[in-house]
């Protein structure tokens, strides 16, 4: 990502306050979660189950939602009103910015975003860069109280505040339990017992360099026993909606390497998903909690979900995925920082649109968000 001129918007005449769940335009549509139910207990304390559940008592499903650009800051050329930070210091608590999507994340098995700007108090900002994005240190509760459990971080933004910004980053990104990869260092989320493996890579400004990076990082995850494979890359052209030749070779060479699941973000808008020898190529989920613009012209963005099942221990190539459309804000005239499930005219819209990015590659979406056999 980077930021454009289109970050310094007009803001809102109206003083920002946050927006309770009960006033907000759009609600959220929580995913339905595969789980198990407990057998009843016979007569004799056994559990009543037959042989064939017990079968199946090594059938692991684990369900991945993967997010777009989370800014949890505002930039140099911001001021306070009706930012990121006036937000945050009018809202009763962290959960304010995930309230909308919580039932949704909390009921997946991983939430994966793309941490874009460092959580640093440092000042020195780095030298030639337009927009230098940053936010507190604390700021990282949020995503804590909005169940998020991993973030990506090989961004254009990471360096805003040079290497002390990356540094404090890391140390409260670790300091919250949150798992993170960026650049050379992968990133393991142990969950039901599968170690899902994350690789994030800035190709924005490494160009065919992070090639190498991305080979490195899934032979170095296998070595570490990871059951999956998730590369974040960031690449493509801001505010374009159809990916770039290259982001189609590398995408595909991701899989080619061993990647099970590709996700692209840095353009602010939504890109179309293709498929690949069964896997998916996510080439941009837009914005999403994002703090450096108090009111961007395309609100637009999406969830995507993946289901993977794995059989004693084995994944299984099925393709249960969905995508669950959303606005960065619960209210149209501005950015509130509060992204929320689309319902109504505007899911069939989102949908419609993520359907016309995907057509070329064969890819398409059902009205409630489920892929098309």
């Amino acid at each position: 990502m980077g930021c454009t001129n289109d970050t310094r918007e007009e803001a809102s005449a109206a003083v920002l306050q946050p927006q309770p769940l009960e006033s907000v335009a759009v609600s959220a549509e929580p995913a339905p979660v595969p789980g198990s139910v407990a057998g009843a207990f016979a007569e004799d304390g056994s559990t009543g189950e037959s042989p064939a559940s017990e079968e199946m008592s090594d059938t692991v499903t684990i369900t991945i939602s993967a997010a777009g650009d989370v800014t949890l800051g505002t930039h140099q050329e911001q001021d306070y009103w009706y930012s990121f930070r006036q937000a945050y210091d009018q809202a009763e608590n962290e959960s304010y910015f995930f309230a909308n999507v919580y039932d949704i994340f909390s009921t997946d098995d991983m939430t994966l975003v793309n941490l874009e700007g460092p959580l640093t108090l440092a000042e020195e900002a780095r030298e030639g860069q337009v927009y230098s994005i940053k936010g507190d240190p604390g700021y990282v509760n949020i995503l804590t109280a909005g169940s998020v459990e991993a973030v990506s971080m090989g961004n254009n933004h990471t360096l805003d505040y040079q290497q002390q910004g990356r540094e404090d980053t890391i140390r409260a990104v670790e300091e919250a339990g949150i798992i993170y990869a960026c650049e050379k260092t992968v990133g393991i989320y142990e969950v039901k017992g599968i170690n899902i493996g994350m690789i994030s890579v800035n190709e924005v400004s490494q160009g065919y360099l992070v090639e190498d990076t991305i080979q490195k990082g899934i032979a170095e995850l296998r070595e570490q026993g990871a059951d999956l494979i998730l590369v974040s890359c960031h690449w493509g052209m801001e505010r374009e909606y159809y990916p770039e030749d290259y982001q189609k070779i590398l995408g595909e060479k991701c899989i080619d390497w061993g990647a099970d699941l590709v996700i692209g973000h840095h353009p602010h808008v939504l890109q179309g998903i293709d498929e690949y020898k069964g896997k998916f190529i996510i080439y941009s989920l837009g914005n999403f909690c994002f703090g450096a613009n108090r009111n961007p012209p395309d609100k637009d963005s999406m969830i995507f979900q993946q289901t993977f099942t794995f059989i004693d221990g084995e994944k299984q190539d099925d393709q249960e995925i969905r995508v669950i459309p959303c606005s960065v804000s619960s209210v149209p005239e501005r950015n509130n920082f509060q992204p929320t499930p689309a319902v109504g005219e505007e899911k069939t819209r989102i949908i419609s649109r993520i359907n016309e990015f995907s057509l070329e590659f064969g890819v398409q979406f059902d009205e409630d968000g489920y892929i098309r056999p």
